[in-house]
Parts: structure tokens; sequence; C-alpha cells
């Protein structure tokens, strides 16, 4: 069982000043394809946009510039949801959604994104609950957009959409829409990518994928002991046990009174014991 090499994917995600997010993106297929050209995919994408800087007017408006973009993104190259088969990870990866033109919110606002930032554009994603959205400020005020089919959702409709996650949390009585439509950060979108691998991998118990997600994560977010715990739980699943251990104890360590602490506690005698056999 072999981990490729995360080296290139670490030194893109160093500094959250200048992540390339289109690039660290598209990173993310390594996972099941080694081989995988980034360069290239970034120029299959640079052949759109060239597509549509010719047709651009010199003196366009943002609005005009964001007109247009929708026309070409979601008529012309046809990307839309993939409603048909919503839960398959090639909707995840970025090549294989720039082939197939279908994919989920969050991939098809990267691409989308990407686009927007070579004709001047700054649309910005939103991590809002349950559907990831995108939003662009022009001088008449905010245009948000649903990443699934370019449409611009009324703050009536992004009221009603967050109105379920308001109800099963414990929100203030002051608690604002805004708060829920601040812009995520390129870290923040990646990590929101790979949480949805993460889940479907769990879902299908496919440890060796759900183990790669858990190392891209982990590059991210390095001191969070929960994606180190799921990593560990991994490792466990797949034999390796002195691997699990590491991160197992980590967890409990500093988690002493956590909910799942007495369980996972329960294992470690196991693990030790199938790590000793390895000695």
């Amino acid at each position: 069982m072999a981990i490729p090499s995360l080296d290139y994917f670490s030194t893109l995600v160093q500094d959250d000043d200048i992540i390339p997010l289109f690039e660290a993106a598209t990173a993310i297929a390594q996972d099941v394809e080694p081989e995988l050209d980034l360069t290239t995919v970034q120029l299959e994408l640079d052949t759109l946009v060239a597509r549509l800087k010719k047709r651009l007017p010199a003196d366009a408006s943002h609005l005009q510039k964001l007109r247009m973009l929708n026309h070409y993104f979601y008529n012309e190259l046809g990307f839309s949801g993939n409603v048909n088969d919503y839960y398959n990870p090639d909707n995840s990866y970025l090549h294989r959604v720039l082939h197939s033109r279908r994919g989920i919110p969050i991939s098809l606002a990267v691409l989308y994104m990407e686009i927007a930032q070579q004709i001047n554009l700054q649309v910005q994603g939103i991590s809002f609950p349950g559907h990831f959205l995108m939003k662009l400020s022009i001088p008449a005020g905010q245009v948000v957009l649903d990443p699934f089919n370019g449409t611009s959702l009324s703050r009536e409709e992004l009221e009603e959409r967050v109105q379920p996650y308001i109800l099963q949390q414990d929100f203030p009585d002051d608690f604002q829409l805004n708060a829920y439509l601040a812009a995520a950060s390129s870290r923040d979108i990646l990590v929101r990518m790979l949480r949805n691998l993460k889940a479907l991998f769990m879902q299908k118990e496919n440890w060796q994928r759900l183990l790669q997600v858990q190392e891209r994560l982990l590059i991210l977010l390095p001191r969070d002991i929960t994606e180190r715990r799921d990593r560990g739980l991994a490792f466990a699943h797949l034999e390796c046990p002195q691997a699990a251990l590491q991160d197992l104890e980590a967890y409990i360590e500093q988690r002493p009174y956590a909910m799942d602490t007495a369980t996972l506690r329960a294992r470690l005698p196991e693990l030790r014991e199938a790590s000793g056999r390895l000695n």
C-alpha cells in the first residue's frame, strides 16, 4: 500500500494568500490518476477562456462580462449539475468535470471562478450549507449565483435555502443571512471538496481512497485532531496498526473526554498486538 507523494500539493497550499485554487483542486485527482498532468488540464481550460476573451468588448462592464460568461459556460459549453449521478466521485475531479461537463456545485464553481478570474471578474465562492454558491460584487450590489445552473438567487430564495439549517442549530435571535454569505478562502474550498470525497469513500468503505483524502486534509488542516483520528481509522482498516496507533493515541491524548474516546481506547490493545507481530 503506497501513498503517492504529496510534496507538490503541500507546496501549493503553503501560503493562504497565494494558493492557486484551480491547480490545487485539480491535483486532488492525482490520487486516482497519479500521472495526471496538471499543466495539460490548465491549458485545456485556458483554450476555453481564449475563445471567450475574443468576444468580450474592451469596455465591457462587470455585469456584461458576467452575462457573457454565464451564457458561454452553461449554454455553449454545456456545464451543469450531474443530477443523474450526483454521488459519483468523478464529479469532484476537475479534469473529469472539464471533459464530461457535469459536476457538483463546488467543482463547477472552481472551474467557473478560474475562467472569471482570467477575464478580470472577481467571482468568489461561498461555503453555503448544503450547496456551494458563488458571488460577485458589482456597483449595483451583490450577485449570488448557483453554480449548478448559473441562476441568480434573490435574498428571499437564499433565506428559504438556509432556513432548515437555522432550525437544526442553536442560532442567536439576531442571526443574519450575511453570516452565511462570507467569501470562502481557497483553503476552505479545498477542504470542502475533500470532505465531499471523504463522505463518499466512507459510505463505500473504500479505505485506500479515504486514506488518500485524509492525507490531503491533514496537509490543509495539520492541527485538526479529528481529521487525524479519521486517518488513524483508515490505517486500521488497511491493516497498518503502527500508523493507526500513532494517530488514535494522539487523538485520545488531546480529547480524553470525547464521546468516542472510550470506544477508540478499547481498540488500542488489539492494534498494539498487531503492531507487535509486525516487528
